[in-house]
């Protein structure tokens, strides 16, 4: 069965953010348990081991952030709204898009501004949303991460980014790489979720009663017995 046009991208965005999250757990676990066993095994382990953990840890929060409002599972309180007529209560679920997508447009900026450094690149200028690009940013690609090993397959950003000097460790601009592109993908659901409140697909951002929905899943169970 053939997929509508829109569809495909979206399927791909899907699986590339839930490979990801799958990916990061595994590596956070199989890091983790391989150093418990070289420590209590062999007094040994990677110096680089808890680094890594923390990295993929802030990786794998961000990411879940997105996948979150995807999988309508972020939290929020509604009793107002729900107190309030079908009309006022999906423009209500609007502004409540608008802001948080505004919201989003600040974050993108300051992950930004914060990896282009990292990255050899410029930030931008403009106090709230970017009007151009800052020519006095100052580079940061040579700085490195303090344990971590540079990978061989990733020598090719020392010509890139950092004048052909070779990295000792690796540069901060992978780990922080997750700014952008993981504020980037919640501004993504969320220019997502706001066209499904428009069309009538969604009520709000937030997740639907989960507690309520349990009560009476165990009360069917209850009286199928």
């Amino acid at each position: 069965m053939s997929l509508p046009p829109q569809a495909a991208p979206r399927r791909w965005v899907d699986m590339f953010e839930q490979t990801a999250i799958a990916l990061l757990l595994g590596l956070m676990t199989l890091i983790t348990f391989v150093n418990v066993v070289l420590r209590y095994g062999f007094n040994s382990g990677f110096i680089w081991g808890l680094e890594a953990t923390l990295i993929l840890f802030s990786w794998l929060v961000i990411y879940g952030v997105s996948h979150a409002f995807r999988v309508t599972a972020n939290l929020g309180v509604d009793a107002l709204t729900n107190a309030l007529p079908p009309r006022p209560r999906r423009l209500a679920a609007l502004a409540s898009a608008v802001c948080c997508l505004l919201y989003a447009l600040l974050m993108l900026k300051g992950a930004w501004d914060y990896w282009a450094p990292f990255a050899g690149l410029k930030q931008t200028t403009g106090r709230w949303f970017p009007t151009g690009l800052d020519a006095a940013t100052r580079d940061r690609a040579f700085y490195i991460t303090e344990q971590i090993p540079m990978p061989h397959f990733l020598d090719f950003l020392s010509g890139w980014i950092n004048q052909g000097e070779a990295y000792e460790k690796l540069p901060r601009v992978i780990p922080y790489l997750i700014l952008p592109l993981g504020i980037g993908l919640i501004l993504l659901r969320l220019i997502e979720a706001t066209r499904d409140i428009l069309t009538g697909k969604r009520e709000s951002l937030i997740v639907s009663h989960e507690a309520e929905d349990a009560v009476e899943s165990v009360a069917a169970l209850n009286r199928e017995g």
